[in-house]
C-alpha cells in the first residue's frame, strides 16, 4: 500500500501550440516586402529619368544661349594665308613635338616650338633654338671647333642615353662678344655660340662644361657659360624684340594654317623663325 500522496500526469494538451508560423502568414509577409521593394525601384527609375530629361532641357537652354555669341566665320584669305595676321600677343610658351616636315625638310626628332597666344589666335613658330655661350680658348680654330663638337656630342650622348634625339649639340658657332662681368677695355673678343636640340639640354651641357672636358692639345678645360639660365621663352622673346602685350604681325605667305587645331583658338597655324 502507497501511503504517498497521489500524483497524477497532466492531460495531454488538446491543441499543441505550432513551432513555426502558418505558411499563409509568411507568403502576406514576402509580399509586403516585394511590394515594397517594386515601389521603390519604381520611384528611383521615376527619379533617373527626370534627371535625364532635366539635364537635356539645360543642355537645349545652353546650347541656344550660345548660338547667339558664336564666333564669325574664318575669312577664306585666313585660309589660304594670303593676309597678314596681326594681333596682340597675351602669352608664350613652347612645347616639345615633332620637327615640321615642310617647314624644316632637314630636321627631324622632337624639337621646341613656341606658342603665341592672341585674341583667339595661337601661332607656332618653329626653327627657333635654344643656346648658350662660352669663352673660346685662345688659338682655336675652325678645325679645333669641329673636334671639340665630337667631343661634347658624345659627352652628351652618354648623359642623356634614354633620350631619342638624334642630335644633341646642333651647331658650335664662333662669334664676337663681350662680356658684362668685368670692366674690359677692348670691344668685344671671339666665344662660342653652343647650340642644343631642346632647352633642358641647356643645363646638361652646362654641367659637362662647368666640370671639364678633355681637349686634344689644351688637357683638361672647364668654361664658363654665358647666359645659360635665360629660359627658352623669354630668350625668344629677347632676340625678337617682344615684350609683354607687345602687337605681332605675321606677314601673307610667311604661314600656313594647321590641318587640325591643337587649342580652342579660332585661327592656329604654323611659321618659321625668323616669321617677318
Amino acid at each position: 500500500m502507497n501511503n504517498g500522496a497521489s500524483r497524477k500526469r497532466p492531460p495531454p494538451p488538446t491543441h499543441p501550440s505550432p513551432v513555426n508560423p502558418p505558411k499563409h502568414q509568411a507568403t502576406s509577409q514576402e509580399e509586403e516586402f516585394l511590394d515594397e521593394d517594386v515601389f521603390l525601384d519604381e520611384t528611383l527609375i521615376e527619379d533617373e529619368d527626370s534627371l535625364i530629361l532635366r539635364d537635356l532641357e539645360e543642355r537645349q537652354a545652353l546650347a541656344s544661349r550660345l548660338c547667339k555669341w558664336a564666333r564669325p566665320t574664318l575669312p577664306d584669305d585666313y585660309v589660304s594665308g594670303s593676309r597678314n595676321v596681326v594681333f596682340q600677343q597675351l602669352e608664350i610658351d613652347y612645347v616639345i613635338g615633332e620637327s615640321h616636315r615642310e617647314l624644316l625638310p632637314n630636321s627631324s626628332g622632337p624639337a621646341a616650338i613656341i606658342r603665341i597666344f592672341g585674341h583667339s589666335i595661337c601661332c607656332h613658330v618653329h626653327g627657333f633654338e635654344p643656346y648658350f655661350y662660352i669663352s673660346c680658348p685662345p688659338g682655336m680654330g675652325p678645325d679645333d671647333i669641329s673636334h671639340f663638337h665630337q667631343i661634347l656630342e658624345g659627352r652628351m650622348r652618354e648623359a642623356n642615353r634614354n633620350s631619342k634625339v638624334p642630335k644633341f649639340i646642333r651647331r658650335i658657332e664662333m662669334v664676337q662678344k663681350r662680356s658684362i662681368m668685368y670692366y674690359q677695355q677692348q670691344n668685344s673678343h671671339p666665344f662660342l655660340k653652343i647650340v642644343v636640340a631642346l632647352p633642358t639640354m641647356v643645363t646638361s651641357c652646362r654641367g659637362i662644361l662647368d666640370r671639364g672636358i678633355q681637349i686634344d692639345g689644351l688637357g683638361m678645360k672647364s668654361f664658363m657659360t654665358y647666359e645659360s639660365n635665360v629660359l627658352f621663352a623669354l630668350r625668344f622673346m629677347i632676340d625678337c624684340n617682344i615684350v609683354g602685350g607687345n602687337w605681332i604681325e605675321v606677314p601673307a605667305g610667311k604661314y600656313k594654317k594647321t590641318a587640325k587645331n591643337l587649342s580652342y583658338c579660332q585661327l592656329e597655324f604654323d611659321c618659321l623663325y625668323p616669321y617677318t
